[in-house]
């Protein structure tokens, strides 16, 4: 999942991801800590009106709530990126958990709105942001094949929550008023901690121990029956202690991977998603204020996100079906160029909706153009940059997400503000959108274009089947069966399966900075392996 391995300070080889079992567990919380984390800045909305009476202010100020929210939910990327690295993805989430809650039962006590802006804001914000990304990551471990529905079925967790946070908002506001409701807001969002409970990481010791087992039988086979059999076990525990003891400082250089940046694919990548955010969150954040000028009704008009919300659940999981086609994978970002390019006209054609039933035609098909937004986004880059990756990759982009978040809402509700019209506000958000995705499109285009002949290692997840150290692996076992079947003497044997481990560890013999016999590093068993088996040699000879 991304954390480095706690004895030797690098990231631990890939385990295969199960593309089932418990990972559907692990979606499961995924579409849980999706739906708080995307809905619950939209839901809120349905108080501002009563936090403005209460409060004195406008509709700026306390759009800056939901603002705040999500700068924190973006911001705090490489932090979220850093504590995962160090501790793991289910303390991170559990400690997230606990401060989103905390956040909105802290809120529910403020007497002005900077304090609301303190504990709704960041304080919960932050707890989101410490379970929402986590989670993405474990998704990424747990699937490969399935990846582009599993994406896909745990963003529909957004819709899901939209539609049901809005009204259960709505009535929460009517009988226990705005502070009631967040009181028990924030017990519901103690369910954050359920489910970073189930994020089981995979194990990824099965392999060391594996391989320090396969150790000790290599020593046994090449060395004499007896103490010199025990003494070259033991020599090989203690060198392999001693190597893992001279890489334990390298341990806090790999919490945060910058080298992404080398890749175009996901420069391309990171600026779109920045002009996309600076418009794809206002039209959900100010419809219900809009509805409620116009004439409509409040429960009518919190009615809207529901639409929203159900037309999402099931745009998600039908496009992340549509992108894991064989044929559809490969241009996947197009896809989702396509996908803003439908949310951005979306937003122009229907800014002169003025009536109940131009707010329900709107709302069907920006529901449809913003599951596909939300389904393809995180698939795209995990497609760029791969899965060992992408816990460093989403917490950069989060962050430069953060600024268009700081900057999209805010603006929007001044200008409402200051123009008493919405028209404006849907041209303009739409316009971005638009922007982003002929950016996106003609870039990649063009990128394309050039890197043809280059190698694109970040597009090949390395969690998935069929890399080189799996094939290298597959060629030790063959290496092991035709020798044991056709009974050669020993120092044959080990010959042979050192031939193929250094082919398995192919990686590894570049940063070996020691020469000799024995050449130390990553391939230290390696080289013990074969000096043993020299030895023998040299002992038969004799």
């Amino acid at each position: 999942m991304g954390r480095p391995d706690p004895e030797e300070g690098q990231p631990p080889a890939p385990v295969k991801p199960p593309d089932g079992g418990w990972g559907w567990i692990v979606l499961l919380g995924c579409f849980v800590i999706t739906g708080f984390s995307y809905a619950f800045p939209k839901a809120i909305s349905v108080y501002f009106k009563e936090l403005m009476k209460d409060f004195h202010v406008g509709y700026s100020d306390t759009a800056w709530i939901s603002s705040i929210m999500l700068a924190m939910l973006y911001g705090t990327g490489p932090v979220c990126s850093i504590m995962v690295n160090q501790f793991g993805c289910r303390p991170v989430m559990l400690i997230g958990g606990l401060l989103a809650s905390a956040g909105m039962i802290l809120a529910s006590f403020t007497t002005n709105i900077i304090e609301l802006y303190l504990t709704a804001g960041v304080l919960t914000g932050l707890g989101m942001a410490l379970n929402f990304q986590p989670s993405l990551i474990m998704l990424g471990t747990y699937f490969d094949k399935r990846r582009p529905l599993a994406n896909g079925l745990a963003a529909a967790g957004s819709p899901v929550f939209l539609s049901s946070l809005s009204p259960l908002g709505q009535v929460l506001l009517e009988k226990f008023g705005w502070r009631g409701g967040f009181l028990i807001m924030g017990g519901l969002l103690l369910n954050c901690c359920t489910c970073g409970a189930v994020m089981r990481p995979l194990d990824m010791g099965m392999k060391r121990k594996m391989g320090k087992a396969q150790d000790k039988y290599e020593a046994k086979e090449m060395l004499p029956i007896g103490g010199k059999s025990e003494e070259g076990i033991s020599t090989t525990d203690g060198t392999k202690k001693g190597k893992k003891a001279k890489k334990k400082p390298k341990k806090g250089k790999k919490l945060l991977d910058f080298s992404i940046f080398s890749n175009r694919g996901f420069i391309i990548y990171t600026i779109s998603k920045f002009i996309l955010v600076l418009g794809l969150f206002v039209p959900p954040i100010l419809l219900v204020n809009y509805a409620k000028d116009t004439g409509v009704p409040d429960t009518e008009a919190a009615f809207l996100l529901s639409i929203i919300g159900f037309i999402d659940i099931f745009a998600r999981p039908a496009c992340g079906m549509v992108a894991g086609l064989k044929w559809v994978r490969p241009h996947v970002a197009y896809l989702f160029s396509f996908s803003m390019l439908f949310n951005g006209l979306t937003d122009i054609c229907s800014a002169r909706a003025s009536n109940y039933t131009g707010l329900v035609i709107f709302c069907v098909f920006f529901g449809i153009s913003y599951g596909m937004v939300g389904a393809l986004q995180f698939e795209v880059l995990m497609a760029i940059v791969g899965s060992q990756k992408f816990s460093s990759a989403i917490g950069l982009v989060l962050l430069i997400e953060a600024f268009a978040v700081l900057i999209g809402p805010p603006s929007a509700g001044r200008l409402v503000d200051a123009l008493k019209n919405y028209e404006v506000i849907f041209y303009l958000a739409g316009s971005e959108v638009v922007l982003s995705a002929l950016f996106l499109g003609v870039a990649s285009y063009c990128c394309l274009n050039r890197g043809k002949k280059e190698p694109p290692p970040e597009n090949n997840p390395p969690a998935g089947g069929g890399s080189d150290t799996e094939e290298a692996e597959s060629d030790v076992q063959e290496a092991e069966e035709h020798s044991s079947d056709n009974h050669q003497p020993a120092h044959s044997t080990d010959n042979a399966v050192v031939v193929a481990n250094e082919e398995a560890n192919h990686v590894a013999e570049e940063q070996r900075g020691e020469g000799g016999g024995c050449p130390a590093g990553d391939g230290e068993v390696l080289a013990r392996d074969g000096c043993n088996a020299d030895q023998m040699v040299e002992r038969d000879s004799f």
